[in-house]
């Protein structure tokens, strides 16, 4: 008996003080329901161990759950979660990238910019998903408490009903031809860095010297004037680029569309960067000079291998991507 009153003790100290001697006495009543004329401690036992734990059987008896977000709207949640997590950090890691090369101060070395950006990204990402899960766990444990239902089937992350018609808007995708959402995400970041390099390349990239303070800027590695009056064919390749990752994130999978796509896209991106670096008037005179005494050739044929080298391999990558894009549309 003693056993008995325990766990009824048990149940009820997780109760509402009105409700507790009302189920005290139900439970007591179910409990000798359950056990036999004469019955033995071992039958006691028996007989708890089917009712189950005190604290899951307590539950069962409140009129509210007592986890934030509950089964009904938990895997909407985590759906969104996963979804906004990522396109937040993206943009916040590329807006401060951008505020710091706009913002870049010559008497500041290349180094210890690239260690601060580092520093304040990781840190600002991990700020931005603090607010993202705060403000979306804020919601869906509003939504929880306000729109009630008896139904506990989870709802679809378009906050419906599940039904069979759900399976036929979802496409089977195989793992060879699955898009990982880091590959879309990274392609973002990868497009928001070379951009921004290639409209800042006087104050980044260029021939650098130690000195006592550190590496020193010596010369531009090209005219930004130069780089600056392709920026028509710039912006149209940094659409394509970003309509490229909303296209995977949409289809989630390799597609002859999309593997066309992205090699009309390699193709442009090909023409347009022979196109700029076969500019007679892109790379500085003063970083060519300096670069020349480096590697101890004269000007012209170090301007010759830097050309060649660079188009050769840029047209190697080209060709891998849009190959690797066919192969997977294919599978």
């Amino acid at each position: 008996m003693n056993l008995i009153e325990v766990y009824i003790q048990e149940v009820t100290r997780r109760l509402p003080e009105k409700n507790r001697e009302d189920i005290a006495l139900e439970l007591k009543s179910t409990i000798e329901d359950m056990l036999p004329e004469g019955y033995t401690d071992k039958n006691v036992e028996t007989v708890l161990e089917k009712m189950g734990s005190p604290a899951a059987l307590a539950e069962g008896y409140r009129d509210r759950s007592r986890y934030l977000i509950g089964p009904r709207y938990f895997d909407a949640y985590i759906s969104l979660l996963k979804m906004i997590l990522p396109i937040a950090a993206t943009i916040s890691l590329i807006v401060l990238a951008a505020e710091h090369i706009i913002g870049y101060d010559r008497d500041t070395s290349v180094l210890n910019m690239i260690i601060l950006l580092i520093a304040e990204g990781i840190w600002g990402m991990i700020v931005v998903g603090m607010q993202v899960f705060f403000w979306l766990t804020v919601v869906f444990a509003i939504m929880e408490r306000v729109y009630k239902s008896d139904d506990s089937h989870p709802l679809t992350p378009h906050l419906t009903e599940w039904t069979v018609e759900d399976l036929k808007h979802t496409p089977l995708i195989p793992k060879q031809k699955a898009i990982p959402k880091y590959e879309v995400f990274g392609g973002l970041i990868w497009t928001a860095i070379w951009a921004t390099v290639y409209f800042y390349a006087d104050h980044l990239l260029g021939f650098y010297r130690n000195g006592p303070e550190g590496l020193e800027f010596i010369a531009p590695a090209m005219d930004e004037a130069v780089l600056v009056q392709y920026w028509p064919i710039i912006l149209v390749i940094i659409g394509l680029e970003i309509s490229l990752s909303i296209y995977k994130l949409i289809e989630r999978q390799w597609t002859k569309a999309m593997a066309w796509f992205n090699a009309l896209l390699q193709i442009i991106v090909t023409v347009a960067f022979i196109i700029i670096i076969k500019n007679p008037n892109l790379f500085n005179s003063t970083f060519m000079d300096e670069l020349s005494g480096v590697f101890e050739v004269s000007v012209s044929k170090l301007e010759l291998w830097m050309i060649g080298g660079s188009i050769f391999g840029f047209l190697i990558a080209a060709v891998i991507n849009i190959f690797d894009g066919f192969r997977k549309a294919r599978k």
